[in-house]
């Protein structure tokens, strides 16, 4: 959000040494492997949070949500031959007007505790379920996965009995013949039925080398529930789940349960708006991925080191609950990141510090909140773009 040079003066600054050049920066990055991030985010965050057992769960499930979005990338030749293109048209009538090249995120994230246990950028033209049932190393016995309803395929459905995951699925108008049923209003609001592969589905597992894995399965069959809720927009939304039972997970709160997905919509808001992803630091697919995993692993520190002052902030009697601001709190880790973790400050005293400033400005949750949404003219964004919008780095 800054020209590189700018920012690279200002880390010297930070860590007292001589100012690097944007070129010899560019040229010395390709030496650095986004790899590294990767670990960063595991050892750092995933095992610090998991580490002492100590964490929020659901019911003692560890809740995890699956979701995919796109992003635009750099229009460069190592990027395109990397992420691919896909196809832009007019209206549905219009004949191709140009490509742009995009890239697939896909991230298991934890909804309580706010973390992305796993995250993969694959290609646009990716498969969301491919990527979802990549994430699986990653879960456990006691996880239990929310997904939407891009996800409800028999295969995908399939991988999670085989492994023994609990999920809870949206479905779609053209998935399960009982969800569109149930979609319609017609039967009970909780049934539990036996899913059977479509045509051709066991010859087409069978060709992606899932034949062992069927042989797990009693039969190829798997015992499901379908759940049916009233959204307060009067419409129907229906969930296909391994929580089959009722006396432990009743039908009444499987609204609540899948609402908590959302916080993983949030996680891509704060990823795309707050950190600003695509203002992508390099015109490499390198530098591309470096990006993405470094602002993952930030996402993750930051969420860390908020998690107390968000607990004194949920046992204050208020009318709306409070969090922290995310402008305040990755501002706060922008000024003092250096010394956190390029020092021999006293960390204790950094992180005391910057907890101080979380406690101020805090937001205000309003649940239930649905304002009608305004468009707005293209003008009006514009501007909000070019001149109202604060930045946090």
């Amino acid at each position: 959000m800054k020209s590189l040079q700018i920012t690279l003066n200002e880390a010297s600054l930070e860590l007292d040494s001589s100012p690097a050049s944007a070129v010899a920066f560019t040229k010395a990055r390709l030496h650095l492997r986004h790899t590294a991030f990767i670990e960063l985010n595991q050892k750092a965050i995933v095992d610090t949070c998991y580490g002492d057992g100590d964490f929020r769960r659901y019911k003692g499930l560890r809740l995890l949500a699956i979701d995919g979005s796109k992003i635009l990338l750099p229009d460069t030749t190592g990027v395109i031959e990397e992420f691919g293109e896909i196809s832009y048209s007019n209206g549905k009538e219009a004949k191709v007007a140009g490509k742009h090249t995009y890239g697939l995120v896909s991230v298991l994230y934890d909804v309580l505790n706010k973390i992305a246990v796993d995250s993969n950028l694959g290609r646009g033209d990716a498969y969301e379920v491919e990527l979802a049932i990549g994430h699986l190393k990653q879960t456990e016995s006691g996880d239990l996965l929310v997904c939407d309803r891009n996800y409800p395929s028999y295969r995908f459905i399939a991988e999670l009995s085989i492994l023994r995951r609990d999920f809870v699925i949206r479905c779609s108008a053209a998935s399960f013949g009982t969800a569109r049923k149930m979609l319609r209003g017609e039967g009970e609001d909780s049934q539990t039925v036996k899913l059977h592969p479509p045509n051709g589905m066991l010859q087409e597992m069978r060709k992606r080398g899932l034949p062992e894995h069927l042989d797990k399965l009693d039969a190829p069959q798997i015992t499901v529930r379908f759940v049916r809720v009233l959204l307060n927009t009067g419409e129907y939304e229906v969930l296909v789940t391994s929580l089959l039972d009722e006396a432990t997970f009743p039908t009444a709160e499987f609204k609540e349960l899948y609402h908590l997905r959302w916080q993983e919509e949030g996680f891509y808001g704060i990823l795309k708006t707050r950190l600003n992803l695509e203002n992508f630091t390099g015109k490499s697919a390198e530098s591309v991925y470096q990006d993405f995993y470094a602002t993952i692993y930030l996402s993750g520190l930051e969420s860390l080191l908020t998690a107390d002052s968000n607990e004194q902030f949920a046992q204050k009697q208020v009318a709306h609950p409070q969090q922290v601001n995310h402008a305040v709190s990755f501002n706060a880790i922008k000024n003092t990141v250096f010394d956190l973790l390029c020092s021999d400050s006293d960390v204790d005293r950094i992180i005391k510090r910057i907890q101080e400033l979380f406690l101020k400005n805090p937001v205000c949750i309003r649940k239930n909140r649905n304002p009608p949404r305004k468009k707005k003219s293209s003008r009006h964004l514009l501007n909000y773009w070019q001149r109202i919008r604060k930045f946090c780095f």
